[in-house]
């Protein structure tokens, strides 16, 4: 199998796993308990607290929430700090977000908050004036990606957050960086912004464990109530295995990020060159905007992306779709609409995303066999 779906899930990477063992046995604690059991494993989230703080630039590592994914510290960032403020205030967020980000708005909308979407050029750029437009006295949070899942596209996150606070620097500046922590810099200063979202299984890390980075200055309305765990911002006992396999996986990818550009940028752009042989109309998202090294969203007209990536599932060959599907309903990816392209062409689009476990040469042979696929198809 040539894995080219690492943008969904990625590996676990051996320093996670190595990490992980110990508290999958003897140091299975609660660690919200009082005797030595416990504290072993409460010693080691505050051990990961301080690496995830340490590699993110977090001002104190009580800024750093664990939470149950990606999805998860999305809308406790998002939302919590609206929550607080309470009904009648605003967000500000562009049309190319996650749904974990998006889908809020309608429910939120019920509630009384309200929200302004900014729309996005040609590949997928946001322009940084039209999101500081959008910011007025109500508003609370502007939530901007700094990376799209799909097409790869890296925003302009910095730029928005220089913009936004010349507009009214009370607003707090939120970013899913869930695809860019992997092969490029996404850390609090980098980007500039307040609070940033991440989850584990992104960049080698195990599933079901994310991070918020919210300043304790943030006053943030739970979305989940209990326990009163990560001082009171997310009640649930800590997944421990989860937390420390994920701080390991952090540092692995960090470390190794400059060899990670090298290899992995190199095999990405040896895909799209043989692909573009092989495949001349095969139109690649994105080229001549800053894109992550390690993905590659493609459109072969003609043809349709559900059937293309059965075949290559069938050949070996395991990629994605932009295209979500909803009630059994396959519907055309929000973010390619939003960019101007047609529902049919939207339909026609396949993501190829590359990772710590590609070998080399594997662009080549993955396209041989997309390019076998399509013409098959054709």
């Amino acid at each position: 199998m040539l894995y080219l779906d690492h943008a969904a899930a990625t590996p676990l990477r051996a320093e996670a796993r190595r990490a992980m063992e110990p508290y999958l046995e003897a140091g299975f604690g609660n660690p919200s308990g009082i005797h030595g059991v416990s504290r072993r494993a409460k010693d080691a989230v505050e051990a990961a607290r301080e690496q995830v703080a340490d590699i993110l630039g977090a001002d104190h590592p009580l800024d750093v929430v664990f939470t149950g994914g990606g999805t998860e510290s999305v809308n406790l960032g998002v939302w919590g700090p609206l929550l607080a403020a309470g009904p009648g205030h605003r967000l500000v967020t562009s049309a190319i977000e996650h749904e974990a980000v998006l889908a809020g708005i309608g429910p939120m909308g019920r509630l009384g908050f309200e929200a302004t979407v900014v729309g996005v050029d040609w590949p997928g750029l946001v322009d940084p004036a039209d999101v500081a437009a959008g910011v007025d006295s109500r508003t609370v949070v502007v939530s901007v990606m700094a990376a799209n899942n799909e097409t790869g596209v890296v925003l302009p996150v910095a730029k928005i957050a220089e913009a936004v606070r010349s507009a009214r620097d009370s607003v707090l500046l939120h970013t899913d960086a869930v695809q860019a922590v992997v092969g490029a810099q996404a850390d609090l200063a980098s980007l500039g912004v307040d609070m940033l979202s991440l989850s584990g299984h992104k960049f080698g890390g195990p599933k079901g464990v994310g991070v918020l980075i919210a300043p304790r200055r943030v006053t943030l309305e739970p979305i989940i109530h209990g326990g009163g765990q990560e001082l009171g911002r997310r009640s649930g006992t800590h997944n421990v295995a989860g937390i420390v396999g994920l701080a390991a996986a952090l540092a692995a990818s960090v470390a190794g990020a400059s060899d990670f550009g090298r290899r992995i940028g190199a095999e990405r752009n040896r895909f799209e060159r043989a692909l573009s042989g092989l495949v001349p109309d095969a139109e690649v998202t994105g080229v001549g905007a800053e894109r992550l090294i390690q993905h590659s969203h493609v459109r072969f007209p003609g043809v349709r992306a559900e059937t293309l990536l059965i075949r290559l599932d069938a050949s070996g060959v395991a990629a994605s779709s932009g295209s979500a599907c909803q009630s059994g309903a396959t519907k055309p990816s929000h973010v390619l609409t939003a960019m101007g392209m047609s529902e049919t062409a939207a339909r026609q689009c396949v993501r190829f995303t590359f990772g710590h476990t590609t070998a080399d040469g594997d662009g080549e042979r993955a396209a041989a066999v997309v390019a076998g696929a399509v013409e098959a198809l054709r």
